[in-house]
């Protein structure tokens, strides 16, 4: 059996639409569904959204800043580094919990490329998780030691974007 481990990374559009699909789908399998959105700030009106689909998939947010990680200054960057590695640890422990069976990391890539947490915390988080236990990552940059770790990887590029 492989490690369960799916990655969605790439600059094109649609890895977390990619993510929330497959989540979607193991929810009306009966399967129970973790979310934990990193980075795109409180999102509200998706937020709102998503939250109608609990208690099938049960979605999370840390951030506490309305705007996105990239927008923040350098201060508040600090503060939310702080409230993404509590979203780390809640992750870990729920693996650890056995909570899931099926867990959305969306955007931990962006997490790791930012410098938020290290190929030990990532290491150490993928760890607890049960064997049957299904995680997908998703982010535009894939660290090379993230390639060992995953069963399946989708690179998502733009092939033509007229907008």
């Amino acid at each position: 059996m492989g490690s369960g481990i799916q990655i969605y990374y790439g600059d094109g559009r649609g890895k977390s639409t990619a993510a929330l699909g497959y989540a979607l789908q193991s929810a009306i399998d009966g399967r129970n569904v973790f979310v934990i959105h990193f980075l795109k700030g409180k999102m509200a009106s998706e937020s709102a959204f998503m939250q109608r689909l609990e208690p099938e998939i049960k979605v999370f947010h840390f951030e506490k800043s309305e705007e996105r990680y990239e927008e923040l200054s350098e201060q508040e960057k600090t503060e939310e580094n702080r409230n993404i590695r509590n979203g780390v640890n809640f992750a870990r422990k729920v693996l650890l919990n056995d909570e899931c069976s099926l867990l959305v990391l969306d955007e931990l890539l962006g997490v790791i490329d930012n410098g938020v947490v290290t190929k030990e915390d990532v290491q150490t988080l993928f760890g607890a998780k049960a064997e049957e236990t299904q995680i997908i990552v998703t982010g535009r940059t894939l660290p090379d030691y993230m390639r060992e770790l995953a069963d399946e990887i989708y690179q998502i590029r733009t092939e033509k974007n007229e907008t």
